[in-house]
């Protein structure tokens, strides 16, 4: 995990991962670093692969990973990004997609309410890309991945459940999301655990 602000109260919260079986590492920013400044910090624990994913921790969508990364090895991709149509994207940038989704422009936030192609927060990265993120401060969205564009940055459409937590109505959203998902968790442990026992 990428963390910065308040990380101390993360680490506190998601410890070392072993209670989801599962094993968390840091990489907190001692001054702010944007989004790929923060992504550069953490190379060391990306650079052993070939790939690596990204996900925005202030949104969520609901994605089919297999098929986004296949998508991505298919298409020789430097990156590629999960997007979502939406019906009023004036809060967002909007992505343009042109032939075969490889990615022809990024359009920053105009705050017209219109329906537009928004990036859903979530990459798969070929470890490539570490090579066009400066060291220090800057921003994924409009200081890297502008530049990536003659490099095959394709975008591939998402239909599932999209929050972005930038609004109190979609903060409720999440929260109400996450109460869900975690007792659908719970219940899917015990079925597991029942199972187990019964075999």
């Amino acid at each position: 995990m990428c963390t910065g602000f308040h990380a101390g109260q993360i680490q506190q919260e998601f410890g070392d991962g072993h209670k989801w079986n599962l094993s968390i590492d840091y990489s907190e920013e001692t001054h702010p670093l944007g989004t790929a400044g923060a992504i550069k910090l953490a190379e060391r624990f990306v650079l052993p692969a070939s790939e690596f994913v990204v996900m925005n921790g202030d949104s969520f969508l609901e994605l089919d990973f297999g098929q986004l990364i296949r998508f991505h090895r298919e298409q020789g991709a430097l990156a590629t990004i999960a997007v979502r149509r939406v019906p009023d994207a004036a809060r967002y940038g909007t992505v343009h997609i042109g032939v075969e989704n490889h990615v022809v422009r990024f359009s920053e936030k105009m705050g017209i309410p219109e329906a537009g192609v928004i990036n859903g927060g979530v990459y798969i990265f070929n470890r490539k890309v570490l090579h066009h993120i400066p060291d220090g401060p800057s921003s994924l969205e409009r200081d890297v991945l502008p530049g990536l564009l003659g490099h095959r940055v394709f975008a591939l459409e998402q239909n599932g459940m999209f929050i972005d937590i930038g609004t109190p109505e979609d903060y409720v959203r999440a929260q109400a999301l996450y109460e869900s998902l975690s007792h659908a968790a719970r219940l899917d442990s015990h079925v597991s655990s029942r199972e187990q026992l019964q075999n």
